[in-house]
């Protein structure tokens, strides 16, 4: 993965000085694709006065309703959050952990960053595949979202600024097709009878994020589809 592979996503941002100081900090950084999530009407001119020499990223920035329609091209969503708990993900990387993690990979990701008031709520989180945090003191534990995204944008630039292309044309499968392969996954499950607890929407969750991070390529989710379906047909 590549510098220009990793989009930042603000879900539902509500100040515009905050909005404008992330274009400032991506373009230190090199990361050039902004995305935001229901954001709230934000002021321009507070964009501008903080987005020094960057006003091209906001000017280029996509919205969109939710935040599963920005990251649904995407091999790989982490969700940023210091809170963990029973729903809010097993998984969660450092910063410069994440930037060494992408670096290895193929496809594009979406790096989330919630409300400034509340960040990521459980249902947010549950669109991403796995959490990342920041280490902070507990004194202060809360980041300006502005200086979150420069930790972020840091760790990834200085790990992929000298990555060279890869050659070949292997891909991750994007958000949307491991939905598919996670939806044929579970029917097969289905119809061999497996579910005797309602328990199908929990396995959807845990096979979408591990399918996810294992980072399969669209001809690998078919093989993988196709050896269920065989099995499947032979238990029956």
């Amino acid at each position: 993965m590549q510098l220009r592979d990793v989009k930042i996503v603000l879900s539902r941002v509500t100040e515009s000085g905050n909005a404008g100081a992330v274009c400032r900090v991506m373009k230190n950084m090199e990361l050039d694709e902004l995305r935001l999530a229901a954001p709230e009407p934000l002021i321009l001119e507070k964009i501008y006065k903080r987005a020094v020499n960057s006003i091209d990223i906001w000017e280029n920035a996509r919205t969109y309703d939710t935040l599963a329609e920005a990251v649904s091209d995407c091999s790989v969503v982490i969700g940023t959050t210091r809170r963990r708990g029973q729903y809010r993900k097993s998984v969660s990387m450092t910063p410069r952990e994440l930037a060494q993690f992408l670096s290895e990979r193929q496809g594009q990701a979406a790096v989330v960053f919630g409300n400034e008031r509340t960040g990521l709520e459980e249902k947010e989180l549950e669109v991403c595949n796995f959490a990342s945090h920041i280490p902070v003191s507990e004194n202060q534990p809360s980041l300006n979202l502005s200086h979150a995204v420069l930790i972020y944008a840091y760790e990834i630039f200085l790990t992929m600024k000298k990555q060279q292309p890869v050659k070949g044309s292997w891909t991750a499968m994007n958000q949307a097709d491991i939905s598919a392969l996670v939806g044929a996954i579970t029917d097969v499950f289905a119809g061999i009878g497996f579910y005797k607890k309602p328990n199908r929407e929990e396995q959807t969750r845990f096979l979408r994020d591990i399918i996810s991070r294992a980072g399969m390529s669209d001809s690998e989710g078919k093989y993988f589809k196709d050896i269920l379906i065989k099995a499947a047909c032979k238990k029956k």
